[in-house]
């Protein structure tokens, strides 16, 4: 297993919406417009679209950007409650480190 080496850098999204992430979410784009405040449970796969690194000189952080590349949108309340249940798994594992149950390094 490699350690990963904790990098502070800007991350970004890119815009840039692709025809498969599109037609995962063309089925929700009605109930998107129509409810202002709402929230969809999905899972989305990134990839890296570009890295920035500022010169020595430079007063910036370095920065990543990421676009999504795919994508699926939870279709009924069954589904977007075992995309919750999953979501709360992997936080409490990514916030556990230095606990009894998990040592304090990270690896990937």
């Amino acid at each position: 297993m490699t350690e990963l080496r904790r990098i502070d850098a800007d991350v970004k999204v890119d815009s840039k919406v692709l025809a498969d992430v599109a037609e995962a979410l063309e089925p929700h784009a009605s109930a998107m417009f129509k409810n202002r405040h709402g929230r969809w449970m999905a899972v989305v796969e990134l990839a890296h679209v570009e890295r920035t690194e500022p010169g020595p000189e430079e007063d910036k952080a370095p920065a990543v950007k990421v676009r999504i590349v795919g994508a699926e949108i939870a279709a009924d309340e069954l589904s977007a409650g075992r995309l919750r249940n999953l979501q709360r798994d992997m936080y409490e594992r990514r916030t556990s480190g230095g606990t009894l149950f998990q040592p304090d390094t990270q690896t990937a």
